[in-house]
């Protein structure tokens, strides 16, 4: 498994339980949703910048279209995993 430490010291899981199975496609878009958070938390692990940020990155619309891409790698990467395109 591997973790990142977070701005407090704690440690953040990347892949949450350490696997990409899930029960249902809804579940595995929820889990990508998840991941992509994770990501954007172990680029940027001081919470303030990104509440500081969150108001001009909702403004942008090329921002929004990266991290909705970002979360539709995570989602084809979840769903191979859990043969939903069978």
């Amino acid at each position: 498994m591997v973790t990142i430490r977070d701005i407090s010291g704690g440690v953040m899981e990347l892949i949450p339980g350490n696997s990409l199975i899930t029960a249902s496609p809804e579940d595995g878009r929820a889990l990508a949703v998840l991941i992509a958070r994770n990501t954007i938390h172990a680029i940027q692990p001081d919470l303030e910048v990104l509440r500081r940020d969150r108001g001009e990155n909702a403004a942008d619309p090329d921002g929004r279209t990266v991290a909705a891409h970002m979360i539709s790698i995570e989602f084809a990467t979840i769903a191979a995993a859990n043969n939903y395109w069978r």
